[in-house]
């Protein structure tokens, strides 16, 4: 369990390789239907960055705030790191975590994804094949 979550908590169920901790229900079903469809699970975790900043004291910007990273993901290969804000995924606008979901639909293996983040005071761009 911990070598998959890096967790202690139960229960620990893997779907497609995406790994979720304790009863979540909603990400179970949409994890489900991802691996059903085909498509590929981006591998991170994301909330609204204005408000996570917000609730840090920082300057809030529009984005997707990266929470954990599963291991072997697309967001792991595209070299995200938890606290990296995400604002553009394949030239598409991301302001809210929402944006993240919309602009990964469709894709499949083999195609092209470009993520555009900011880390710090950087602004950084990664491309991966999916």
């Amino acid at each position: 369990m911990m070598r998959l979550s890096g967790q202690q908590g139960v229960p620990v169920t893997v779907i497609d390789g995406q790994v979720v901790v304790g009863f979540d229900r909603r990400r179970h079903e949409l994890l489900i239907q991802t691996a059903r469809e085909g498509r590929i699970p981006f591998g991170a975790a994301v909330a609204d960055a204005s408000s996570q900043l917000m609730r840090r004291g920082q300057i809030p910007i529009f984005g997707a705030f990266v929470g954990r990273i599963s291991p072997g993901s697309p967001a792991e290969r595209a070299r995200l790191t938890p606290g990296d804000i995400i604002t553009e995924l394949n030239f598409r606008p991301v302001t809210r975590a929402e944006d993240v979901e919309k602009a990964l639909q469709g894709l499949k293996r083999g195609a092209r994804l470009t993520v555009v983040f900011v880390r710090g005071d950087r602004t950084l761009r990664s491309e991966i094949t999916l």
